[in-house]
């Protein structure tokens, strides 16, 4: 059982600073000689798509939380008065 819940944009968001720290790393030790123009691009990129995956998880989740709310009518506060 997990302690908590799964967030798709900060994992996304770490493999991401994860992949650029490697770069840096191998840049530093001359294993790989990237012009530091690769770098800014990738940065961006990655927070867009940590951005765009909660954004998906969010929708997901809202869109479960109505499905289960719909379903259940018997639930306090959910008396319809037409």
């Amino acid at each position: 059982m997990p302690r908590h819940e799964f967030r798709p944009g900060r994992a996304v968001a770490g493999l991401v600073m994860l992949t650029l720290a490697g770069g840096y790393a191998a840049d530093a030790a001359g294993a790989w000689n990237a012009p530091w123009a690769f770098f800014a691009p990738v940065f961006l990129g990655g927070l867009w798509l940590a951005a765009t995956a909660t954004w998906v998880s969010y929708r997901a989740r809202r869109r479960q939380a109505r499905r289960a709310s719909a379903e259940n009518s018997s639930a306090p506060g959910s008396t319809r008065v037409h």
